[in-house]
């Protein structure tokens, strides 16, 4: 049976993150929190205390998610709707029981065509390959439509595992790693207290790729600070082009109060670039990398989201957007900047719309700011509430 609240409701568990591009993903936590917890940038698991979650408690949510679901499609069939869950009845489903978490988080999954899956926490492939694999048999097997399955690990877990093992997680249901390379200088990654190396990044992610999984490596721009700027882009891209990702995905660094960077910015030992700065650091990353992957800025702390596309074909374009906003003077720079942070552009090309240029310029007066580095400052407090 499954786990039941003091009403009697099946419950199940779900963590606090998950990747963009899993954001309509049926989110399953098969860890708590953080295994290494340490990594100067990230405030989101600080103070919370790693632990693996039994077989049967993993279970047991799948369970409670399979009754939300029939639930859901019950409630359907009951306004008349055939079962059929979609964008049109969905809040009139959940108006039947409005305060119910479980509900809405299954409902959203339903939305988003109720094809994928997350495992959480920080690194499900921590727990024996085993047990996840009978996890990920039992899931596949109660929710037959799910297409595609992923989860985060780290590159040092990784690194332990052999292609077998992991190739035996595939044939078990999984298709997806995330890693969080982040850097792939030793310098960098010591300073953040990552907890890998670059060399184990490259052993990790090779194996995921050996296994034939699909891997998707996370990077963080300005994660050198300005001083390790240009060994961060390099090492970065030497790094990546030895593993040579499915997915290379941008992620770019802010300072959340919570994090023990934000005490390094304060007593002076780091150095955040600002978005100029960041934009040159991106430019040498790209123009570094040699691989076939598929670049994605899915986030909204990007500053060029139409960074996207396959490498091996789309570069000269990425390169030359970035080039365009170098060659700009000051004050477009500073007018792209805090337009597209304001949400009045979402690529570069949109400068070129009066409208939204004329109230970009004019929230830039208000600022009364004229240099990069005064408008990062503005930059970090919005920036801030987002991450």
């Amino acid at each position: 049976m499954s786990e039941e609240s003091a009403y009697g409701v099946p419950r199940f568990e779900q963590g606090p993150i998950r990747p963009p591009s899993e954001a309509y993903s049926l989110l399953l936590r098969v860890t708590r929190n953080c295994p290494w917890n340490q990594c100067s940038f990230c405030p989101v698991y600080k103070g919370s205390k790693f632990s693996r979650r039994t077989v049967d408690e993993v279970k047991d949510d799948i369970r409670a998610m399979k009754h939300w679901a029939d639930q859901a499609k019950s409630i359907s069939w009951r306004l008349g709707y055939g079962g059929e869950v979609n964008e049109h009845n969905a809040n009139q489903i959940y108006s039947h029981d409005p305060d119910n978490p479980y509900l809405r988080a299954i409902l959203l999954w339903m939305l988003g065509s109720s094809k994928t899956a997350f495992l959480q926490d920080a690194d499900s492939l921590i727990i024996k390959p085993e047990d996840l694999a009978d996890i990920l048999g039992f899931f596949r097997k109660t929710f037959p439509s799910i297409e595609r399955v992923t989860t985060y690990s780290r590159s040092s877990t990784l690194a332990r595992q052999t292609a077998e093992e992991l190739g035996k997680l595939k044939n078990a249901g999984l298709d997806r790693v995330h890693v969080g390379l982040e850097s792939g200088s030793d310098k960098v990654l010591k300073m953040m207290k990552k907890g890998a190396t670059a060399e184990k990044h490259v052993t990790g992610g090779r194996r995921v790729k050996q296994a034939g999984l699909e891997l998707s490596e996370y990077v963080m721009p300005g994660l050198g600070g300005k001083q390790l700027s240009e060994e961060h882009a390099k090492d970065t891209a030497k790094v990546l082009n030895q593993i040579d990702p499915d997915f290379i995905r941008i992620r770019t660094l802010a300072v959340p109060p919570g994090a023990p960077l934000s005490e390094m910015v304060q007593k002076g030992e780091f150095e955040p670039p600002n978005d100029l700065e960041m934009a040159r650091e991106l430019r040498l990353f790209i123009e570094n990398l040699n691989v076939h992957s598929t670049l994605v800025s899915d986030h909204m702390l990007n500053l060029f989201q139409e960074l996207e596309g396959p490498l091996s074909e789309d570069r000269p374009k990425m390169l030359s957007t970035l080039d365009r906003f170098l060659e700009m003077d000051t004050k477009d720079q500073l007018v792209y900047i805090i337009g597209k942070r304001v949400g009045l552009f979402e690529k570069l090309s949109d400068l070129s719309d009066p409208s939204a240029y004329a109230k970009a310029e004019q929230t830039l007066d208000r600022l009364k700011v004229t240099s990069h580095q005064e408008l990062q400052q503005v930059i970090n407090q919005v920036v801030s509430r987002f991450i």
